[in-house]
């Protein structure tokens, strides 16, 4: 349990967005998560539960846990449901026009001493900040995928945010058991700075015949001692996902490794999106994340 229960928005139903609820449900904390459609919402709340759901199958959390966890945990659609919040935690798509949007939105619905955390993996957290009429208090948090599993938060600094909301934004984000590593406002910041080429380059390599994808995966995994090969963890990514985040750091970076290879639009065109569509480079029984 977190030392002190918050109350904690979350916007965005979608991989990213549940899987932070996960994280701040299980600590303790009252959830609300919001998105713009009912069906997206109760699709979000269904992923929590199911990961809550598989956790209790697989001994690692007591079915009591579980349901205090889902008491905690609630979908809302109006950001006005959002007021009252102490951390809201935004993890919409990718692009810097929406974010600075959402951002103007919340100076209407949040104190001003309210925490607002960005889990941008690839844009600037100061220009996202800039759509706040507060944007000190803007912090970025980027949760490795899947955040229920993993345990790095990367906490990045805009050029304006306080010495106070970093400081807050760094007891919160412990306080939930994750680890901290501080990283520049820079593109990719560090972990996908080194991680979306080296996928680009695995799926470039599965392109040109070099291995299957088992092979690679079990090169990465057994060879280079990852937790899990790089095609699993695009599946639970998403190839969507992997490929807005892709282009956005090619945008800004020019760097041809980080453009994403003719495969992923292909699997995309075929709707084989990863796990959230039970089909990427694996085939799944049943989408979504999996139970600690």
């Amino acid at each position: 349990m977190a030392a002190e229960m918050r109350r904690v928005g979350v916007i965005g139903g979608g991989t990213m967005g549940v899987g932070i609820a996960i994280t701040a449900v299980r600590a303790g904390h009252e959830v609300l998560l919001r998105d713009i459609e009912e069906g997206a919402v109760e699709q979000g709340v269904a992923g929590v539960r199911r990961f809550l759901d598989r956790s209790v199958d697989k001994g690692k959390l007591a079915a009591a846990e579980r349901d205090a966890a889902l008491g905690r945990l609630r979908g809302v659609v109006s950001l006005e449901e959002l007021r009252g919040c102490d951390v809201v935690i935004e993890a919409v798509p990718e692009d810097l026009a929406l974010k600075q949007e959402l951002l103007a939105q919340l100076d209407g619905v949040l104190a001003d001493d309210a925490l607002v955390h960005t889990n941008t993996s690839t844009l600037s957290v100061t220009a996202i900040a800039s759509g706040s009429r507060r944007p000190e208090r803007v912090v970025g948090t980027h949760y490795c995928n899947p955040a229920p599993l993993m345990d790095l938060v990367e906490l990045v600094r805009g050029q304006v945010t306080s010495a106070a909301a970093l400081a807050a934004t760094r007891a919160y984000v412990e306080g939930i058991g994750k680890r901290v590593v501080a990283c520049a406002d820079v593109p990719g910041f560090i972990v996908n700075r080194f991680l979306v080429p080296f996928e680009n380059d695995c799926i470039r390599a599965l392109e040109c015949g070099m291995g299957t994808i088992d092979s690679i995966d079990r090169a990465v995994k057994d060879g280079l001692g990852y937790p899990m090969g790089t095609f699993r963890l695009l599946d639970i990514i998403g190839l969507d996902i992997h490929r807005a985040v892709s282009l956005s750091l090619y945008d800004q970076l020019r760097d041809p490794r980080f453009a994403p290879p003719p495969l992923v639009d292909r699997m995309i065109s075929a709707g084989h999106l990863g796990r959230k569509a039970g089909r990427g480079f694996y085939a799944y029984d049943e989408p979504g994340l999996h139970g600690s």
